[in-house]
């Protein structure tokens, strides 16, 4: 029985999973959720700085859960940005500006003295969603929809990372041509319209009102048009994007998870919408997209599996 940590890091939350494996199954055994605003931290302060409050403030949570538990074998976190795959360090992390090359699991290490792995925090998801699966399908493809939009692939039942850890970030594939900017330095990327913050910048521009996306989503609710067309233009944006996705992998398997996709009947209709305009007809009636069922631990679970699987080869 393996006793493992699970964390997904987000742009302004911590969460903490405490997972027992056992016998091939993974159960939760306590979670811990944290407020911490990393994006305004890496805006307000210094690359250095925001970074040692990063570590401090993650080498704290694991700590607490440490004392809870000892028997803890091992940490795997879901990181928003770049891993490289070898070294495992962050190359870059859009949604929290300024953090370049910096060693995450390192760092860790160095403070708690067990094994740490980083890895991207929508492909620990999208492992997540893998193995929870019944039955589990070999091929699958993750969308996380939250501050942002990442993706992540599995192929044979292996998480693929890419030859530079770049892999499947699909919240950076352009949806408009010379539109928003992005934190990755393009224009117009899709999760600047699909997230959160983005249905938020669509709103704030027909009404010049700021308001999260979850009160957006009320104000939907209760039939607001702005609010409505902000998430139909969510559900535009991330269709015609997985359309050109799906044109290249042939994935029929795929789980749309993250907070936003709460907000997932708001988008539907759009969605489906032009993705059966922009698919190609070969794939037309042949493409799954189911919302993920796992209460939104699907990143914790896999960073900790992924985690355990390290462990288990350096043994």
């Amino acid at each position: 029985m393996a006793m493992l940590i699970g964390m997904d890091i987000g742009g302004t939350n911590l969460r903490l999973g405490v997972i027992k494996h056992q016998d091939g199954k993974v159960k939760l055994v306590e979670e811990l959720r944290f407020q911490a605003d990393f994006s305004s931290l890496c805006k307000s302060h210094s690359p250095a700085v925001a970074w040692q409050e990063i570590v401090k403030t993650v080498a704290t949570a694991i700590h607490n859960a440490q004392q809870k538990y000892p028997e803890i074998a091992a940490v795997g976190i879901g990181f928003p940005g770049f891993i490289d795959p070898v070294t495992q360090n962050i190359a870059q992390s859009p949604n929290l500006p300024g953090l370049k090359d910096v060693a995450l699991s390192a760092d860790l290490m160095h403070v708690l003295k067990i094994p740490v792995i980083t890895e991207n925090d929508a492909l620990a998801a999208a492992y997540g969603e893998y193995i929870m699966q019944v039955p589990r399908q070999k091929d699958l493809l993750y969308v996380g929809l939250g501050t942002g939009v990442g993706g992540g692939l599995i192929i044979n039942g292996q998480p693929f990372s890419g030859q530079h850890g770049v892999a499947m970030e699909i919240g950076h594939l352009i949806f408009e041509s010379q539109g928003r900017p992005c934190g990755c330095g393009n224009q117009g990327c899709m999760e600047q319209y699909a997230s959160a913050s983005g249905v938020s910048i669509t709103y704030f521009n027909a009404t010049q009102q700021h308001c999260q996306a979850l009160e957006i989503a009320i104000r939907a609710a209760d039939g607001d048009p702005d609010a409505l067309e902000a998430y139909a233009l969510a559900g535009t944006a991330l269709a015609a994007t997985l359309a050109h996705i799906l044109k290249v992998l042939d994935v029929s398997n795929i789980v749309i998870g993250g907070g936003m996709s709460g907000g997932w009947s708001l988008m539907k209709e759009a969605f489906e919408l032009r993705l059966e305009l922009d698919l190609i007809p070969a794939l037309r009636g042949k493409t799954w997209v189911s919302i993920s069922d796992v209460n939104d631990h699907a990143g914790i679970f896999g960073a900790a599996i992924l985690a355990e699987q390290q462990l288990t080869q350096q043994h």
